[in-house]
């Protein structure tokens, strides 16, 4: 007995001696057990040490990442530490990918230690005893989520120095420590983006004599990345070409990139650490995924340019561009200097109303508003304005009043034939033109969005010019016209013609209202119309220079009261609750199902392995329309849609919606129509044209097979 208790006694003393006392507690927590362990059971002044929260998960459960992907919450620990402790982040080991559809989150299941770096204070007495308390939250998660806490405790003694005890728990600290991510080092990362995708350049050092299989990529930061798009890897010589898809629904990637990249492979070769930490500079790349890419100012001009001469042949801009050519005709007989002078007026209408648009798009999109091409036309008021300034304008046409009946004098004749009323015509053209965007003319305007103002005013410049320029031509050179009829009488029925031209422009302004505000608006703005039709008749009857001043004078006075009633009645009756038009059930020619886009559907149908088209377009975009019932309806685009089961997404911007605008700007664009085919397995989609044809769509979906994969 007494020699039991001398062995006793020696090994309590050997204990006291090195100063060392280790408690851990672990408490069960609902679906998670945590303890709180220390690496090492000495605790030295002045020293650091690692302290590990484990956090063993029920199965089936899972807790998150530092970034938890699509949805969630990473663990929190509060440090209680006496006076004088210190200590730092949480040291995050490398989490894996959790599938819950449409969801991909980062986290972790089973067991996971989280560590932590404590510093000690210089002033500890040897033998004395210290407790560290964490407060640790984490959310746990199976079919539902539920936040749970524990309050932990480890108590420490202090050593002496004169014995170093082995640590209570070595394998257990060895393997957490695996399973952080080291410095990049020795390997090369250089980094670049895109409207589309994030490419990392691994170049591996020349000590590496491995081969990368897979990489995956985790960022720090959320909204970066498309969670739920595996990154591809292709093998360049020596390098290797990481491509992540960007977070469509996030326009806005950091200057440096940080995160950490993930191997089975090892990155000091194999069965060595799996995750590397990477900081990476990142540098814009313009990828330009059909011939109409855009890559520097010269060539951002020259499309402006290009695309504003196609403009004309667009059908928004038809009816005024007719009026134009009549007037050039009508100004035949005129001097040349005349006639030159009309081009320039004309010219400066387009400019200036270019100027105004691009100036309040740029101002509002400043003030954080998502908005972009046509943006005057998603609002309700500005369709009853236009509608009603047309159709006054197209009564004049047709003869019930003259515009220049209410201004007198010479001013009236120069309005109906002279300089205000050329300046007017490129003012309309240029209102009736924001509709459509021309081949060349998105990239040139998806291009001024990352420019400065100035840069951006000139490219909208020189698409002004490229709209004009026909006009300047035929005005400087009227010769050009010979091969028309002279004036005459054939003139006056030509413009008729063109007041029933712009009827049917009101027509198609009031059923895009519909759209947007419903069938209560248009009914108003026919009320409003049938008004301002009344005061146009009064002035035209009442308003003659061969009547009296007191007849004239009460006509003026009720057609400005009319026009003021109209305006404030078509205005009152937009319903303030817009109605987006659904096209989720839209059917085009009986064979292509079309659902409504948004992000999370897109990210899903893009995990899914599908071939997707997405259509952005506009109930006031008339190359959309046209495009719509050309190539879509078509029976050969539709029974390829279905044969190869592509999944069509319509992105519809008729009416304001901030989730388009930024996918537009992120593929470099603000105007529709836009057209993009995304492939299974390539991690870049394919741009169409801005005009369609059935030739082209079946084109594009036949060479799938020429594909090559990169996922």
């Amino acid at each position: 007995m007494d020699k039991l208790r001398l062995i006793i006694s020696t090994i309590l003393c050997l204990l006291i001696s090195g100063g060392v006392f280790l408690h851990a507690e672990s408490d069960r927590v609902g679906h998670v057990r945590a303890e709180l362990t220390a690496e090492s059971p000495a605790i030295y002044p002045g020293q650091s040490f690692l302290i590990s929260l484990k956090l063993k998960v029920d199965d089936g459960w899972h807790i998150y990442w530092r970034n938890p992907g699509d949805a969630g919450a990473p663990p929190s620990i509060d440090w209680k530490l006496p006076p004088g402790f210190s200590t730092g982040e949480i040291m995050w080991p490398y989490p894996e990918r959790i599938l819950l559809p449409p969801l991909t989150n980062f986290g972790y299941e089973g067991e996971v230690s989280l560590l932590s770096e404590i510093t000690a204070p210089l002033d500890l007495k040897p033998g004395d005893k210290i407790t560290l308390n964490a407060i640790a939250d984490w959310l746990v998660c199976k079919e539902v989520c539920i936040p749970e806490r524990a309050d932990l405790n480890l108590t420490l003694n202090i050593a002496d120095g004169k014995t170093i005890p082995n640590s209570p728990h070595p394998e257990d600290f060895t393997n957490a420590k695996a399973l952080l991510p080291i410095p990049a080092g020795d390997w090369n990362i250089s980094g670049e983006y895109n409207d589309t995708v994030i490419i990392f350049t691994l170049t591996a050092p020349d000590w590496f004599d491995g081969r990368l299989s897979t990489v995956d990529f985790f960022p720090y930061n959320r909204g970066v990345v498309a969670n739920s798009l595996i990154p591809t890897l292709t093998r360049e010589g020596q390098s290797y070409q990481l491509s992540i898809s960007r977070d469509m629904r996030v326009h806005y990637l950091p200057d440096k990139l940080n995160g950490i990249l993930t191997t089975p492979s090892g990155w000091r070769g194999p069965d060595s650490e799996k995750a590397m930490e990477i900081s990476v500079e990142m540098k814009p790349v313009n990828f330009v995924a059909d011939t109409e890419g855009v890559s520097n100012l010269g060539i951002a001009l020259l499309f402006a340019f290009l695309g504003g001469l196609i403009l004309n042949l667009m059908p928004c801009v038809l009816p005024v561009l007719s009026l134009k050519i009549f007037s050039i005709i009508n100004q035949a007989n005129q001097s040349r200097r005349t006639s030159v002078v009309h081009g320039f007026i004309f010219s400066l209408g387009v400019i200036v109303s270019f100027w105004i648009l691009a100036g309040g798009l740029l101002i509002l999109q400043a003030g954080g508003q998502s908005l972009g091409w046509g943006f005057q036309l998603q609002s309700p008021a500005f369709l009853v304005i236009l509608s009603s300034f047309l159709f006054l304008f197209a009564l004049s046409l047709l003869g019930v009043f003259e515009i220049g009946q209410t201004i007198p004098g010479r001013l009236a004749q120069t309005t109906r034939e002279g300089y205000p009323g050329s300046f007017l015509n490129g003012v309309m053209a240029t209102i009736l033109a924001t509709p459509c965007t021309a081949p060349f003319m998105g990239s040139a305007l998806g291009y001024s969005l990352s420019q400065p103002p100035v840069i951006s005013l000139l490219i909208f410049t020189f698409l002004g010019i490229g709209m004009a320029m026909p006009f300047v031509i035929l005005s400087a050179f009227p010769g050009l016209l010979r091969f028309l009829p002279k004036p005459g009488q054939w003139m006056e029925t030509l413009k008729h013609i063109m007041g029933f031209l712009l009827m049917g422009t009101i027509l198609w302004l009031a059923w895009v209202l519909s759209l947007q505000a419903g069938a209560d608006a248009v009914i108003m703005l026919l009320a409003a119309l049938l008004l301002l039709s009344f005061g146009a008749w009064l002035r035209g009857r009442w308003g003659n220079l061969a009547l009296g001043r007191i007849k004239r004078l009460t006509s003026a006075a009720a057609f400005a009261f009319l026009i003021t009633l109209g305006l404030t009645v078509g205005l009152y009756g937009i319903d303030r609750t817009e109605r987006r038009p659904d096209t989720s059930d839209s059917i085009i020619g009986q064979g292509i199902k079309w659902e409504s886009y948004s992000p999370d559907r897109l990210s899903e149908l893009r995990q899914s392995g599908r071939i997707i088209f997405v259509d952005f377009t506009a109930a006031w975009c008339l190359s959309c329309q046209v495009n719509e019932r050309v190539a879509f309806g078509s029976d050969e685009v539709q029974n390829k849609f279905a044969e190869l089961n592509v999944a069509a997404i319509k992105a519809d911007w008729t009416s304001r919606d901030e989730n388009i605008t930024r996918a537009l700007a992120a593929h470099g664009r603000n105007s529709v129509p836009l057209y993009i085919l995304y492939y299974p397995g390539v991690a870049t989609p394919v741009i169409l044209p801005e005009i369609l044809t059935p030739g082209i769509v079946l084109k594009e979906l036949n060479s799938i097979a020429n594909k090559p994969s990169t996922m």
